[in-house]
């Protein structure tokens, strides 16, 4: 119940605009900073929920310099906030590339075969954030 307590504060957070703000007027014991606000994937494509009864899973990711994961895509929204290190992520269908360095906040994109490199010195740290139907896999590798 922690996690997707945790994972719900941190999407909320992720996807707000604008600056830093303290949760009320008065105190200052709390103070939120937004990281990313998007209504569409790294594609492009629109941001939607799985049409069934949606679970959140949130993992960790420690990806060791010049490792490439497989060709894979995504049938349910992903998040992924870069803790550390240095991503380039390619969409295969297209070609198209994006970078992402620590501090960035990634949407994925959907149902696309994509794979990612890292492509720095240092180990790549993520916090993945999964969005799915109950019971249901979030990663597909292409054969």
């Amino acid at each position: 119940m922690r996690k997707i307590l945790a994972s719900s504060l941190l999407l909320t957070a992720a996807l707000c605009a604008g600056p830093a703000l303290a949760l009320d007027s008065t105190s200052t014991a709390v103070v939120v900073t937004p990281l990313a606000s998007r209504t569409t994937t790294a594609s492009g494509q629109q941001i939607t929920l799985p049409g069934k009864n949606v679970q959140v899973l949130v993992s960790t990711y420690d990806i060791a310099p010049g490792a490439t994961l497989p060709v894979h895509r995504h049938p349910f929204p992903r998040y992924a906030y870069v803790e550390a290190g240095t991503l380039k992520v390619t969409n295969v269908e297209s070609g198209d590339s994006n970078t992402y360095k620590t501090g960035d906040f990634i949407i994925e994109m959907i149902s696309q075969w994509h794979q990612a490199t890292n492509i720095g010195d240092s180990p790549v740290k993520l916090l993945v954030i999964d969005q799915v139907e109950e019971g249901a896999k979030n990663t597909e590798l292409r054969q």
